[in-house]
């Protein structure tokens, strides 16, 4: 009746309607093939709503929710063709200037531009960058631009049932329907939704609302209408509802409190858990029915659980999960061996080393899509995983040689995960719940070397490096005692990079391929090696020592973008003091090396120690040698996951002198 040329594939018999699209049960895709939340390129509504011709539908309208930002499309694209006017515009005459939302528009204006946060992405490897500003195809799911100002008139306009300044926009009877759940034919019927509303319980109350994440905002909408109550809450982070949510939840009940005149509740703030406890607790532990991890990382604890991974922190004398994602639960420590939360007991497990994954599978691990929202596929302890919108967590169900499920649960249940090959087999994108995602270049295969073209030939660096001078320092040293680490231990192996042109750079920087470290650092690496020993494990050692003017090379010839990969020569590289040591597990009985998540002096994010994809094997070696080195008084550096610094690194000057200098004075 108001779309005429919208032909969802609709295999059912119950047609779809607008009732249906608002309630989120009309059995519709999440995301479109185009316009969807991944897509940059900006198409109209109309383009995005005729992407969905054809795309069977994934439950009979009515009888599941299943949140979607395309049906959502599809309501939007009524108005404009029935007024025969763009979507925002026929939005702000029927709402937003009715209401004088001034400030609010679903285009970004150059008024709204001037006033707009900076808002900001964030990842599991502790990456933050700006967030992206493309309109979405799916505007109507999520690109209206406003502030608590405005978006406070809207909730005095619902608790006015539907009055605004200049007259009702919808009669009361309609504002009552949007308010009352939609109960689909379903048994897993939460969450419900009214018309647009999503509505829950809240200490006794109905409360309606909603809340999304859209590209570095969350945002949280909650209305107490018996109360005559509401509360939005923005923060410009990507993800971050579950604290914008307790932010939402407290003012709720301070302003419940304040109507019924009780006291005021308090806020109680978490702390980091003490650095003491947090390696400890770090492992895997199970319940009769769920396996979960605790990673203890830079003096914080993670909890892998379900979809997410969040951060745990401290309240009182429990912990409890406070992040960005999420408040709560608690878990109570009974011992480190021993958990308990929402009163499921959870046991320590060994924590051995994964087996290798099947071989199938071995070329559909690594990243797809783009770099706003990249779509990991990985594998963790025999199942393979998808790592969607930065945060989401899912495993898949395989199907056949190229079809995978999405789990029935989460942003994508009841949809699919499709491999596409060329001609060799080898994958060259995925589909996923329609949205293709094509295969990213990243890194190098296993032991291979990443490359740069230097800025300029080395050569050109060497003589200007050699001439300058290391920063002058002032302070109170140590005296230099740099000794050779494989004639302290001669188990632990050498592979000297710079000594030979298998490097980032293709140059020679070492004369010789040597291993020197001050005294105290180099008894530390060499009681890790013995550590690792039970393991099956040594050392190979990469680079120890590095002389100033080799650093100086190093960023002389590395272009702007990739300088966190190489240190700043004018305040000197921990190398230069001889205690930062890059090194790797090599098999004692094989002799050849571990491979990890990337190779040794990959200037990519898969170095970085927290990197969350490729293989759970290579994650548990990467693990096992931190913490290897962290039990032996070595800290990481925080973009590669090889290099790690000894405690007493700042306790020596920064040094320029070759090896051979060194072995004269020896």
């Amino acid at each position: 009746q108001y779309l005429p040329n919208f032909k969802s594939a609709n295999q059912y018999n119950t047609p779809i309607t607008l009732r249906h699209l608002m309630s989120h049960q009309s059995g519709l895709v999440r995301e479109s093939p185009v316009g969807n939340y991944f897509d940059p390129t900006s198409p109209s509504i109309q383009k995005t709503v005729e992407s969905l011709n054809n795309i069977p539908l994934v439950y009979p309208p009515g009888t599941r929710t299943k949140y979607s930002n395309a049906g959502i499309a599809v309501v939007g694209h009524v108005p404009e063709t029935q007024t025969k006017t763009p979507f925002s515009k026929a939005i702000d005459n029927a709402v937003l200037s009715p209401l004088h939302m001034h400030s609010s528009s679903f285009d970004l204006t150059p008024q709204i531009q001037k006033h707009l946060a900076d808002a900001y992405m964030w990842t599991y490897d502790d990456r933050r960058f700006l967030a992206p500003k493309f309109p979405l195809g799916t505007s109507p799911a999520g690109n209206l631009y406003s502030n608590v100002i405005d978006l406070s008139k809207f909730i005095i306009a619902i608790h006015n049932d539907g009055l605004s300044p200049n007259g009702p926009i919808i009669s009361p009877q309609t504002m009552k329907q949007m308010l009352t759940p939609i109960d689909p034919k379903d048994p897993e019927a939460p969450p419900l939704f009214g018309i647009g509303f999503r509505v829950s319980d809240f200490d006794g109350h109905k409360k309606i609302g909603h809340g999304g994440a859209v590209y570095g905002f969350s945002t949280q909408f909650e209305v107490l209408p018996d109360r005559k109550l509401g509360v939005i809450a923005v923060s410009s982070l990507d993800g971050s509802n579950g604290m914008v949510s307790q932010i939402a939840n407290h003012a709720l009940r301070l302003m419940l409190a304040k109507q019924k005149g009780q006291p005021l509740p308090k806020l109680t703030l978490t702390q980091p858990v003490n650095p003491d406890k947090t390696r400890p607790l770090a492992g895997l532990f199970k319940s009769d029915t769920q396996t979960i991890r605790l990673e203890a990382r830079d003096n914080r604890l993670f909890l892998w659980r379900g979809s997410y991974r969040k951060e745990v922190r401290a309240q009182n004398n429990n912990l409890i999960v406070d992040d960005p994602l999420g408040f709560g639960p608690s878990i109570r420590v009974i011992s480190n061996d021993a958990l308990v939360i929402d009163g499921t007991r959870f046991n320590r497990i060994p924590d051995t080393v994964p087996a290798d994954i099947p071989t199938q599978w071995k070329d559909l691990i690594g990243e797809y899509g783009w770099d706003h929202n990249t779509l990991y596929i990985l594998e963790d302890h025999g199942k393979l995983y998808a790592l969607i919108e930065w945060f989401y967590y899912y495993p898949l169900t395989q199907i056949n040689e190229n079809e995978f499920a999405f789990p029935p649960y989460g942003l994508y249940h009841g949809e699919k995960l499709i491999f596409n090959r060329d001609k060799t087999g080898r994958p060259t994108s995925v589909t996923a719940a329609q949205v293709k995602f094509d295969r990213r270049a990243i890194g190098q295969k296993d032991g291979e070397t990443f490359k740069i073209k230097p800025i300029r030939p080395i050569n050109q660096l060497r003589a200007s490096a050699l001439a300058a001078s290391p920063p002058n320092e002032t302070g109170d040293f140590r005296k230099t005692d740099l000794v050779e680490l494989d004639k302290l231990d001669p188990t632990i192996l050498l592979d000297i990079r710079y000594a030979s042109t298998n490097n980032f750079t293709g140059a020679v920087f070492y004369k010789q391929p040597r291993a020197f470290m001050q005294r105290t650092a180099a008894l530390a690496v060499v009681a890790a090696n013995k550590a690792l020993k039970k393991h099956g494990l040594g050392l190979i050692v990469y680079d120890a020592y590095r002389p100033w003017h080799v650093t100086k090379m190093f960023w002389d010839a590395t272009p702007n973008d990739l300088k966190d990969f190489v240190a700043d020569p004018s305040k000197g590289s921990r190398h230069n003091r001889g205690a930062a040591v890059d090194l790797t597990f090599y098999d004692l009985k094989t002799k050849k090396p571990i491979h990890m998540a990337a190779g040794y002096d990959e200037f990519s994010h898969r170095s970085y120690p927290a990197y969350p994809g490729e293989t759970s094997r290579k994650r548990w070696y990467r693990t096992l040698l931190r913490k290897t080195m962290e039990d032996h008084g070595f800290t990481i550096y925080e973009y590669e996951w090889w290099h790690f610094d000894h405690k007493d690194w700042r306790k020596y000057r920064i040094g320029n002198q070759t090896f051979e200098a060194i072995l004269k004075q020896k």
